[in-house]
């Protein structure tokens, strides 16, 4: 559906830039005719999730520390996604280095817009599975930790609010939700 935007942009300014963000705070003419600003951040890689499933149905899930939030996190492995490099790419890239795990068969589960009122970030996620365990090879920005858990495990970590990174919560869900149609459709 296509429609209008409301929105009128009289001029837009970077106000901060570094190698993962700009920020640009946009003068704006609202959607009431009332001027106004509006700040946008633009990421400068996409959001990349991968959910590694091995035959008996255990996931890999990655912890670290995550600074802007000063908490612990467990969440699937992760990472970005720079301009001129697939998605795929950069998902397989990324298992490697945080797990050391490489698959064989890759499926785009899902894509999203995270935080969509105040950036233009844009998320995919991946389930890995024919997986084969090779050395990991983490950035120099990661202290990670690598945990094997059902996938059923996972499920309540996320209904338990135990994992809340949204790429990972988006991730156990969808797939969660995939299995269900599958056993409501075979069942049919």
């Amino acid at each position: 559906m296509k429609v209008a935007n409301p929105w009128t942009t009289v001029d837009k300014s970077v106000v901060y830039e570094n190698p993962w963000i700009r920020v640009r705070e946009d003068n704006v003419i609202r959607p009431d005719g009332s001027p106004g600003i509006y700040g946008i951040v633009h990421y400068k890689n996409k959001a990349i999730g991968v959910l590694p499933i091995d035959d008996e149905g255990f996931i890999y899930l990655v912890g670290q520390y995550r600074y802007p939030l000063d908490l612990y996190s467990w969440e699937i492995p992760e990472g970005g996604c720079p301009e001129g490099e697939e998605p795929l790419e950069a998902a397989q890239r990324e298992l490697l280095e945080e797990t050391g795990l490489s698959a064989s068969t890759w499926e785009l589960l899902g894509t999203a817009h995270l935080s969509n009122s105040v950036s233009n970030e844009e998320a995919f996620w991946f389930l890995a599975t024919g997986l084969t365990q090779g050395i990991a090879q983490p950035d120099g920005t990661e202290e990670l930790a690598t945990k094997r858990v059902h996938f059923d495990e996972a499920l309540h970590m996320v209904a338990q609010g135990e994992i809340t990174d949204a790429l990972s919560v988006l991730a156990i869900n969808s797939y969660a939700i995939s299995r269900l149609n599958l056993t409501k459709n075979s069942k049919q």
